[in-house]
């Protein structure tokens, strides 16, 4: 679980980074409105996702090694528990 909330937590992070520079660009070139800020966030979101593909890879590669290691323990106890209650 640690591994998820690195993840979450580094991700929403750079939302936020993206979402406030853009935003600063935002205001000194456009007028502030509803539409702008939707337009804004939008923007930030899409830029956001591109940079965490490259910048986010290792923490989300040790995500996905938790998650593995994660479903083969509970294959295996599923596994045994099968096993004993065929010995039953």
């Amino acid at each position: 679980m640690k591994a998820f909330w690195r993840y979450t937590v580094a991700r929403l992070a750079l939302l936020g980074v993206c979402w406030l520079v853009l935003w600063g660009i935002g205001l000194l070139v456009f007028e502030q409105s509803t539409t702008t800020n939707l337009i804004v966030l939008v923007a930030a979101m899409l830029v956001s996702a591109v940079i965490a593909a490259f910048v986010l890879a290792p923490l989300r590669d040790d995500l996905a090694r938790n998650v593995q290691e994660r479903a083969e323990r509970m294959t295996q106890r599923l596994e045994e528990s099968r096993r004993a209650e065929d010995v039953d």
